[in-house]
């Protein structure tokens, strides 16, 4: 049972339908990205997952339990969403102590989740005068208070400048590396591609796509092979003859569907010397575009 469970989950709002029939897990020991235009329907899904909206279908959970049916929820989940708010006349550190007394969770975890998130010197600081990047990194800070295996982040990069975008870039892996479960909402599509190993895809409220980040950059096909060699016209009969497709590239052949390992294969069996081989992909703002195109 992965740690968190999508399962044709539907929302309506009167008339309006904000989400419909969405399936999906979040595996731990890695991060997915939930990928969408505005209105496509994230903030919607997190919400119903956090217990702060009721589905009027299917079902959201941590290993098979609703989030109100948690014990001691914050051990187990920690999230950020894009509105949360702080008191302006509070120290982060004791806003955080405030946490850590609700939430039964020891002083000490304050001072180390102030460290990880790169506070400890302006703790002392009230929140009212912090940046937006601060208060992003205090909000994390919040989450992780009770060492949760699920983090659900909504727009974590909001009001961080490029040095706070890489430290979240390293976080998130190390949140991973921890055997947590990180799933990450987010429009910076060139910072999710550089973080995420799986990506959910919605648009007008249903999936689009779902699968690791190379599956998905590759469309229906799965990734392509560029490859260049000495002679690319009988390379390319020999991947012909061996039942590949086979396009010209700017540069050499593209093979769409063929793993490196495969195009390689060929061309040994061939004789061919090659002097170029690599995987290829679109970019995810392409793959994001092609797959959300009717929602623009």
């Amino acid at each position: 049972m992965a740690p968190v469970e999508i399962r044709g989950l539907s929302k309506r709002f009167r008339h309006v339908r904000a989400v419909n029939d969405l399936s999906f897990d979040v595996e731990a020991g890695r991060v997915t990205g939930f990928l969408g235009p505005n209105g496509a329907g994230k903030s919607t899904t997190l919400r119903a997952l956090l217990g702060l909206v009721r589905p009027t279908a299917g079902t959201a959970t941590f290993g098979g339990r609703r989030y109100e049916e948690l014990d001691r929820p914050s051990t187990q989940v920690g999230a950020v969403l894009e509105d949360a708010s702080f008191h302006p006349g509070r120290t982060a550190r004791n806003h955080l102590r405030v946490l850590a007394v609700t939430g039964d969770h020891p002083f000490e975890r304050v001072e180390t989740v102030l460290d990880t998130v790169g506070l400890t010197q302006a703790a002392d600081r009230r929140v009212g005068g912090y940046s937006m990047g601060m208060r992003q990194r205090l909000g994390i800070a919040a989450a992780l208070l009770g060492d949760p295996e699920v983090l659900i982040l909504d727009e974590p990069t909001n009001g961080l400048d490029p040095p706070g975008i890489a430290w979240m870039r390293g976080m998130l892996r190390e949140q991973a590396t921890r055997g947590r479960a990180v799933l990450v909402s987010s429009h910076l599509l060139a910072e999710v591609a550089q973080s995420v190993d799986d990506v959910v895809v919605i648009a007008k409220g249903e999936m689009r796509a779902q699968g690791t980040l190379a599956q998905v950059l590759g469309g229906d096909e799965g990734l392509a092979t560029a490859v260049r060699s000495q002679d690319d016209e009988r390379l390319a009969r020999a991947l012909q003859g061996a039942g590949h497709t086979v396009q010209r590239d700017d540069d050499g052949l593209l093979v769409p569907g063929a793993s490196p390992e495969q195009v390689g294969v060929v061309a040994g069996d061939a004789g061919v010397y090659l002097v170029g081989l690599a995987p290829k992909a679109r970019s995810l703002e392409q793959a994001f575009m092609a797959l959300t195109a009717d929602a623009a």
